[in-house]
Order: C-alpha cells, then sequence, then structure tokens
C-alpha cells in the first residue's frame, strides 16, 4: 500500500481494540496495545496501564459497568510518532439518589503512539469530555442531584462525574473539555509530542 496507508490501518485497528479489548476484559491482548512505560488518564484514574488494568478488573468484580462507543478517528503523524483523535462516548450504569441510572458522556480520545520495532503502541491516552448527560433506566423515575456537588466538576464530564464520586470514586477537576485553557495545554503537549519532545506522564493534583 501507499505511503502511510499501512500505519494509519494499524493505528485505527490499535484504537479499536482498546475499546474492544478493555470492554470485554481482555487484559491479555490490551497489554498489547501499549508500550512499557504506557500510561492512562480518565476522570477517575491516573497511572500505568497495567495499574488500569487492576482497577478495572477490580471495579467490574464490584459491580461497576462501564462500557464505551468508538467514532471516526484522525491522526497525525512525524515521523515514527503520531497522535490519534478518535470520537468515543463512554457510558456508565450505577444508583444515583437511589435511582438506577445510566451516564453517557462524548467526547474524543487523544493518544500519544510511537512505533517502535516497527509496531505502533500507546505512550499515553487521555481523553477530552466534550458533552455529558444523565438518564434514569426506568423513565418514570428522576434522582434529585445536589447542586452543589454537581457544580464542582467541569460542564463537559459533570454528570459523569457526580455519578463516580458518588459511587466512591475521587474524579479528577481539571481535565480537558470542549473548549478553554485545559484543552489548549493538551494540543500543546501534543505538538511537543509531534516534535521530538517529552511530555507529562503524570498529571499534577487538581
Amino acid at each position: 500500500m501507499p505511503g502511510d496507508i499501512t500505519d494509519r490501518l494499524e493505528i485505527r485497528e490499535l484504537v479499536d481494540n482498546w475499546v474492544l479489548w478493555r470492554d470485554a476484559r481482555r487484559w491479555d491482548r490490551f497489554r498489547t496495545l501499549w508500550h512499557p512505560e504506557g500510561r492512562m488518564w480518565a476522570t477517575w484514574f491516573q497511572g500505568t496501564y497495567e495499574e488500569f488494568i487492576k482497577v478495572s478488573q477490580e471495579g467490574f468484580d464490584r459491580g461497576a459497568r462501564i462500557v464505551h462507543m468508538m467514532g471516526g478517528t484522525t491522526i497525525d503523524f512525524a515521523g515514527t510518532r503520531a497522535i490519534a483523535q478518535s470520537k468515543i462516548a463512554i457510558n456508565q450504569r450505577a444508583p444515583i439518589e437511589g435511582v438506577l441510572c445510566d451516564v453517557e458522556c462524548t467526547g474524543r480520545a487523544y493518544d500519544f503512539l510511537e512505533k517502535r520495532g516497527g509496531k505502533w503502541g500507546i505512550v499515553l491516552r487521555r481523553h477530552i469530555y466534550e458533552k455529558d448527560r444523565i438518564f434514569p433506566v426506568d423513565p418514570g423515575t428522576m434522582p434529585r442531584l445536589d447542586p452543589h456537588l454537581l457544580a464542582k466538576y467541569p460542564e463537559g464530564y459533570r454528570h459523569l462525574a457526580y455519578l463516580q464520586a458518588k459511587v466512591g470514586y475521587d474524579v479528577k477537576r481539571d481535565l480537558p473539555g470542549l473548549a478553554g485553557p485545559e484543552l489548549e495545554a493538551l494540543y500543546a503537549q501534543g505538538e511537543t509530542w509531534l516534535n521530538g519532545g517529552a511530555i507529562d506522564l503524570v498529571p499534577r493534583a487538581s
């Protein structure tokens, strides 16, 4: 195939497999998507991919139900480095104020990738949280939300954070959304990566 088509196909398959293997808990396969230092940042977790596997499985065993859907992907290349952005929806189900609810958050996965030994892998995965909503599984019921807790979190993932805080997670409060300085800072990190520079793998406390 001409040009970078094979690289694009490999990366697209990689980001699709992230969703499929993570949600199916195929951790043996999921590990193959990462480089050794690979790290994952999400609302409720920031750490190595091995730690992410551990806490994801522990959460599932306790009853946590989180699934993802993928949309289109765009990829920027600079030699053996790439940034892939993919439309993503995160859906989590849990009781909120005594009412079983689904929260759906739509946004983008933002992957820092590198090709080593002829194989692409993830060095860092982050998410951009653009908008979310909460709706009861039974449409005849509706939870009464605490407005003070809701207001603590950014608009793009406010309801997802509310649910996650209620089930015991410490939710990070300064993640990028549809616009704003956090999003611009992430874009700047992407440019640094493509230009051969080092990026922050450990987030600052929020």
